[in-house]
């Protein structure tokens, strides 16, 4: 049994990336991730990735810094010190407004920063999980999942039709910068 755990196609243009992406796909070759150094339009929909749901994260994040702030000053502006100012009213919701409104924007803004990290796996400390270090600078690259996969000289065959400058085979999950 081969210990490849990645077959890498490197292109040296995104046009035969795109070719090689549609190749594999119609042989029914399922394709682990793409990496390229710069974006490129209607890739996310060629390869069937799904729309980002970090928007209902940033409503619930919202949502709860609203209603600890608006529970912190109704507990303690109504039932723990009430002030009588003026002969207005201890609930008087449009006195609540500014710090619920700041409150549900700090809420969000970390929140939604925490939930980037830990979707991306990019914690403070943490190296970085490349495939090909040139992904990054000049190359696009398209990893297929070797393990239980059709052969492999298949693979590299169609990476190399497609326009594969070179086809790496990785034992690795991932290229460390050491």
């Amino acid at each position: 049994m081969s210990s490849t755990k990645f077959i890498l196609g490197l292109f040296d243009d995104p046009d035969d990336m795109m070719h090689g992406i549609e190749k594999l796909q119609k042989n029914s070759i399922p394709i682990y991730d793409v990496y390229t150094p710069m974006p490129i339009h209607g890739i996310e929909d060629k390869l069937g990735v799904k729309e980002s749901r970090l928007g209902y994260a940033a409503f619930c994040f919202g949502c709860l810094g609203m209603t600890v702030i608006f529970s912190i000053l109704y507990y303690t502006l109504v039932h723990d010190w009430p002030m009588n100012v003026g002969g207005k009213p201890n609930f008087a919701i449009p006195n609540f407004v500014p710090f619920t409104f700041e409150w549900t924007i700090l809420f969000t803004a970390f929140g939604m920063t925490l939930t980037f990290f830990a979707a991306t796996h990019l914690f403070p400390g943490r190296a970085p999980r490349v495939m090909d270090l040139r992904a990054t600078d000049d190359r696009f690259v398209i990893a297929i999942n070797a393990k239980g996969n059709v052969p492999h000289e298949d693979i590299t065959n169609l990476l190399k039709e497609a326009g594969a400058v070179e086809v790496k085979h990785n034992d690795r999950k991932y290229v460390s910068y050491e």
